[in-house]
C-alpha cells in the first residue's frame, strides 16, 4: 500500500485516518499538524466554554500506524518530487508522499477593527476567535461581546451567559441568523436568547475595540472584557494556490475528491466539490468517509450531504434543513406553523409532498421527524399539524431507560441502547462513545443528551460503588 501524508489535523483528518485503518490500510500515514495541541471534537467546542467538558475530554487519539508531526507548518508543495516541505521549532524538513491529502481546514476571518490586532496583525489580549480549546481559555472576566450572528456567534453567546457572563451579541443583520431562518423565526431565537440573559444588539457594526469595550457605529460602548469574534471562516487554500492546483472557493476535487494532480486529494473546508465549498460538519465526515473508501480500492463517488444547520444551544432547539432559497423555487408549497406564545416555529417546503427544505425552532420531536423524513426522501404524513407540533399518535415514551431503542442521534441512527452498550464496555466520556457509536459526530444536535446520558450512567456507578452504613 502507498504511504498516505496528510495535512491538517482537524476532525476530518481524523476521520479519514480512523476509516482507512477500518477497512485494513497498513499504512503508513503521516500527518503534518500545525497545531501544537491533539486533535479535538469541535462540535463540543462550546461545552469546554461552559465549563461542562475539560479540553482533555474532546482530545481523539490517532489511530494506530498514525505519525502526527504536532507543530509542523507545511510551507510549499513539490509535485514533481512527490515532496512537502515545512518548519518545525525553525527547521526545515521535507515529507515524501504517495498519496497527499489536503485536510487543511479554514481560517477564522479576523474583520478590520481597530484595536483588535496589533501592528504585527495578531489579535491583542482580550480578543479572540473560537476553533480550538485554547480559545476557550481566552474567553476571561465577567463581561463579553460576541460579535456575529451566525450558528457560533450564536451557540458562543449562549453559553457565555449560562456560565454567568455579561453577554452582548452584535450582528449586523435584523436578527441573529436572520438569512437562514427569516424574519419572524429569527425574531423567536432573539426573544428566547434575551430571555436567556443575552443581550442582542441588532443592525449594528462593530467601529473599534477599547481595551474593556467595544465601541458600535451608533456610539453605543458594550462592556467587554473579552471580545469573541465569531465572524466566519474561508477555507485555506494559499498552499494548494501556490502548488498550481485548481482554487475557487476552495480546492476543487471532483466525484473522488481528487484534484487535478492525480496523486493530490482535498476533503473537509478546504475542500470545493460540485461547484460548493464543504458546508458543515457532517459534510466533512462524509468526504473522509468517501476518500477512504477511495483510497482502499472501492468503486465509489462521493454525493454531497444535504445541508443541514442544528444550533447545540440551551435556548432553543433550531434546525435547518436544505438551502434557504428553496422555499422561493418554482413548484414549491409551503406550509407552517406559528406559535408565537409558545415559542415554537415551523416552515416546511414541499415539492411533490416531500421535504426539500424545513426551519424549525423549539419543536425537538419534529425535528428529529422531519429530519427523517428528509433524509430518506418519504412524503409527509396526512396529518401535517401532528407531525409539526411534535404530537404523537401514541403515548409519548417515558423515557430513553424504558425504551432501549428510542433514537438518541438522529444522524447516524444511534439508539440509547448501543451508547449503553458501549458505556458499559469501557466508553466512560463523551468523545470515546462517539468514537463507538458516531453519536454526535453528525450536525451535533444530539451532544447536550449525550453528555447528560454519561454523566447520569456516571453518577449511578458511583452511588453503587459507595459503602453502605
Amino acid at each position: 500500500m502507498s504511504h498516505i501524508l496528510v495535512i491538517g489535523h482537524g476532525p476530518a483528518a481524523h476521520r479519514l485516518l480512523q476509516r482507512l485503518h477500518d477497512y485494513g490500510h497498513p499504512g503508513p500515514f503521516t500527518v503534518l499538524a500545525a497545531e501544537p495541541q491533539p486533535v479535538h471534537h469541535r462540535p463540543l467546542l462550546t461545552s469546554v466554554l461552559a465549563g461542562r467538558l475539560g479540553p482533555e475530554a474532546l482530545r481523539l487519539p490517532p489511530p494506530p500506524g498514525t505519525q502526527v508531526e504536532q507543530g509542523t507548518v507545511a510551507t510549499a508543495i513539490d509535485r514533481a518530487r512527490q515532496v512537502v516541505h515545512a518548519r518545525r521549532d525553525g527547521t526545515s524538513t521535507t515529507h515524501p508522499y504517495d498519496v497527499l491529502v489536503l485536510a487543511s481546514g479554514a481560517r477564522p476571518v479576523v474583520p478590520v477593527l481597530p484595536g483588535a490586532t496589533g501592528q504585527d496583525g495578531r489579535l491583542v489580549p482580550g480578543v479572540t476567535t473560537l476553533r480550538t480549546t485554547a480559545d476557550c481559555d481566552r474567553v476571561t472576566g465577567g463581561t463579553a461581546a460576541v460579535l456575529g450572528g451566525g450558528p457560533l456567534g450564536v451557540e458562543t453567546a449562549s453559553t457565555l451567559a449560562l456560565r454567568g457572563t455579561a453577554t452582548t451579541l452584535v450582528c449586523a443583520g435584523p436578527h441573529p441568523l436572520h438569512e437562514r431562518l427569516g424574519d419572524t423565526c429569527a425574531g423567536l431565537l432573539t426573544e428566547r436568547l434575551e430571555r436567556a440573559g443575552v443581550t442582542v444588539l441588532s443592525g449594528r457594526t462593530a467601529v473599534h475595540r477599547l481595551p474593556d469595550r467595544l465601541v458600535l457605529d451608533d456610539g453605543t460602548a458594550v462592556r467587554a472584557d473579552t471580545l469573541v469574534l465569531c465572524t466566519g471562516a474561508e477555507p485555506d487554500i494559499q498552499l494548494a494556490r501556490d502548488a498550481g492546483l485548481q482554487v475557487r472557493t476552495g480546492i476543487v476535487v471532483d466525484n473522488t475528491l481528487r484534484t487535478g494532480d492525480t496523486h493530490i486529494h482535498a476533503i473537509g473546508d478546504c475542500a470545493e466539490h460540485a461547484g460548493r465549498a464543504t458546508a458543515g460538519y457532517e459534510s466533512a465526515l462524509a468526504q473522509a468517509d468517501t476518500l477512504a473508501a477511495v483510497l482502499t480500492g472501492r468503486e465509489v463517488t462521493h454525493r454531497p450531504t444535504p445541508a443541514v444547520l442544528r444550533l447545540r444551544t440551551h435556548v432553543a432547539d433550531v434546525c435547518c434543513i436544505g438551502s434557504p432559497t428553496a422555499f422561493e423555487e418554482p413548484g414549491i408549497r409551503t406550509v407552517g406553523l406559528v406559535d408565537r406564545d409558545g415559542g415554537r416555529y415551523a416552515r416546511l417546503a414541499l415539492r411533490d409532498e416531500r421535504i426539500v427544505a424545513a426551519v424549525l425552532l423549539g419543536l425537538p420531536e419534529a425535528v428529529a421527524a422531519v429530519s427523517h423524513l428528509h433524509r430518506r426522501a418519504q412524503p409527509i404524513p396526512s396529518d401535517r399539524l401532528s407531525l409539526l407540533s411534535g404530537i404523537r399518535s401514541e403515548p409519548p415514551a417515558a423515557g430513553p431507560e424504558t425504551h432501549p431503542d428510542a433514537v438518541v442521534c438522529l444522524c447516524n441512527n444511534v439508539p440509547w441502547r448501543q451508547l449503553a452498550e458501549a458505556w458499559r464496555i469501557g466508553a466512560r466520556t463523551v468523545p470515546a462513545l462517539a468514537k463507538a457509536t458516531r453519536a454526535t459526530t453528525g450536525c451535533g444536535g444530539c451532544s447536550r443528551q449525550v453528555e447528560e446520558l454519561c454523566a447520569d450512567w456516571t453518577d449511578t456507578a458511583e452511588r453503587e460503588l459507595e459503602p453502605t452504613a
